[in-house]
């Protein structure tokens, strides 16, 4: 897949401990020992180079019309809304913009033989189900949308480790377990890297807000 180039990455350690932010406008690399994520931007009609991936999660930050190639020569045309998300298994793929609009997408590899995630007991999928709908869910990865009303405070609850793509502009205070409260700002494309986490989460700002959220299972 085509990245931009140069590229810069800002890593920013949050006071929280096991909290990492890997940001930057145009291009975000996060990689640790469960994840290589990158976003990624193509120009209309623009061709990427065959290149092989690990098994990924894409959300896809624009709308989205792509003829894929393999390496056998087989090609198959697919078209995404802005927000959905889509699982692609360990393959060798290129891809082509086929639309006459920029492109940009968030490309989740996940590294093979990462340590599992612990089991959650306060799942926010079973806990409050309206606010977090699943769109993605196999032996690897589960990711769901996650809606937050203005001045929603949602229930206590618990992730393993995940990845957050903030969709909009976002304002909420996060409350841990440990009594400690965290303001947490973002802004659409933003991407985050957590460790489990057991939290409550407030949205304090005046419009709704959504992000997608991928568990490593």
């Amino acid at each position: 897949m085509h990245c931009m180039t140069p590229m810069r990455t800002l890593l920013i350690l949050c006071s929280l401990t096991g909290f990492a932010l890997a940001q930057q406008p145009g291009h975000v690399v996060i990689d640790n020992q469960w994840v290589h994520v990158l976003r990624v931007k193509q120009g209309p009609h623009e061709r990427s180079a065959l290149k092989e991936t690990a098994p990924a999660v894409l959300v896809y930050l624009t709308d989205a019309h792509q003829r894929i190639s393999g390496q056998d020569g087989a090609t198959r045309e697919l078209s995404h809304k802005a927000s959905e998300v889509a699982y692609m298994d360990t393959s060798a793929w290129a891809e082509e913009n086929l639309s006459d609009q920029p492109l940009e997408e968030v490309l989740i590899e996940l590294k093979p033989g990462a340590p599992k995630s612990p089991p959650v007991a306060l799942d926010p999928v079973k806990i409050d189900p309206a606010h977090h709908i699943v769109l993605l869910d196999n032996e690897r990865v589960r990711a769901f949308r996650t809606v937050l009303e203005p001045h929603l405070k949602g229930p206590e609850h618990q992730h393993p480790h995940y990845v957050v793509v903030y969709l909009t502009e976002l304002h909420t205070t996060m409350k841990l377990s440990d009594g400690r409260t965290i303001d947490n700002r973002r802004q659409p494309g933003e991407i985050a890297w957590r460790d489990p986490l057991k939290h409550i989460t407030e949205n304090i700002g005046d419009h709704t807000a959504m992000e997608i959220q991928v568990e490593i299972k």
